[in-house]
């Protein structure tokens, strides 16, 4: 079957990894599924992956791609949930898990195969693309934002750098929650677009806010920190799920400790928190933010402008 996969890794020049081309099918396995992928989405997981965090070469050749909807053996439209359990049967209290493409290959392919137990039926109401959006950007500002942010309707949060699939995934369900949505960009267009998504306002990266908020969503890392210690209000709450300007910045220690500011981390979510949001969204009307829908064969494309961060909202890809 074709895939798109890691055949190396390079934590200097990622994409010179990337392959296309042939890899086996996916075998049938007691408890497991075979699904055939209809869409799956690109996450900065998978650049992760070509440089080699979380992927030891001794697990290479790897399809990559976290999240797909397709169908399974019984025809059923499905949705993946991509975090599997150490013992590949669920994920139980306290178990080590891991995430498609770390240990099993992922849904960048004609067809993949997760246990069972990792299937949501696709709502009726979402396309296949849409729920391809769904189980690791869309689920993580689920969780960042109803599980973890300490939130409530009317509140102010803070979105760092519009434009990625997880913020803009937190501003349409912020806004759906009832929430009043800032976010910042160093791209005049990317605050335009997060105005026209329903932010209630937008700012240059590192602005002076106009008065300090209840949450800030941290998913940039070293380059925006400073400002989102000091963009909370005393006792706020940063939620961070991700770093890609650098895990490293400088800590802000007395401000964190003084002000009394909590700062937790998030990472993806639950098969519970994920049939929630497919549920929130199929009963809402909130759709993910597509930004090109494009053929498999086209992924190094994809990648490239993921790289980039040429892009707003999801890169989808169809076998």
């Amino acid at each position: 079957m074709f895939a798109a996969y890691a055949a190396r890794t390079d934590a200097d020049d990622p994409l010179s990894g990337l392959e296309l081309g042939e890899r086996p099918e996916p075998e049938a396995r007691e408890g497991w599924s075979v699904v055939t992928v209809k869409a799956a989405s690109l996450n900065h997981h998978d650049l992760w992956s070509l440089r080699g965090v979380g992927l030891p070469g001794e697990r290479l050749p790897m399809i990559l791609g976290c999240d797909a909807a397709g169908v399974d053996e019984d025809g059923n439209e499905v949705v993946l949930h991509s975090v599997i359990g150490q013992s590949g049967y669920g994920v139980r209290v306290g178990e080590p898990r891991s995430i498609l493409t770390e240990r099993y290959q992922g849904t960048f392919a004609e067809k993949v195969t997760v246990p069972t137990w990792n299937l949501l039926p696709k709502p009726k109401e979402l396309s296949f693309e849409q729920a391809a959006c769904l189980p690791t950007a869309w689920l993580t500002a689920y969780r960042m934002l109803f599980t973890n942010a300490g939130v409530r309707p009317g509140d102010t949060v803070l979105v760092q750098g519009a434009g990625g699939g997880v913020a803009t995934a937190l501003v349409v369900l912020g806004k759906a929650a009832g929430l009043r949505v800032w976010v910042t960009s160093r791209d005049e267009a990317k605050r335009a677009r997060a105005l026209e998504l329903g932010a209630d306002a937008a700012f240059a990266s590192g602005a002076r806010l106009p008065e300090r908020v209840d949450a800030v969503l941290e998913t940039v890392g070293a380059a925006t920190w400073s400002h989102s210690v000091k963009s909370l209000r005393p006792g706020g709450t940063i939620v961070i799920s991700g770093a890609t300007s650098g895990p490293n910045p400088p800590a802000e220690l007395t401000r964190i400790f003084f002000l009394e500011l909590k700062v937790v981390g998030s990472t993806m979510g639950t098969k519970e928190e994920l049939a929630g949001l497919l549920s929130m969204c199929a009963t809402t009307g909130i759709r993910p933010i597509i930004d090109s829908v494009l053929p498999l064969r086209d992924a190094r494309e994809a990648f490239e402008r993921m790289e980039k961060g040429d892009l707003f909202g999801k890169l989808v890809l169809q076998p």
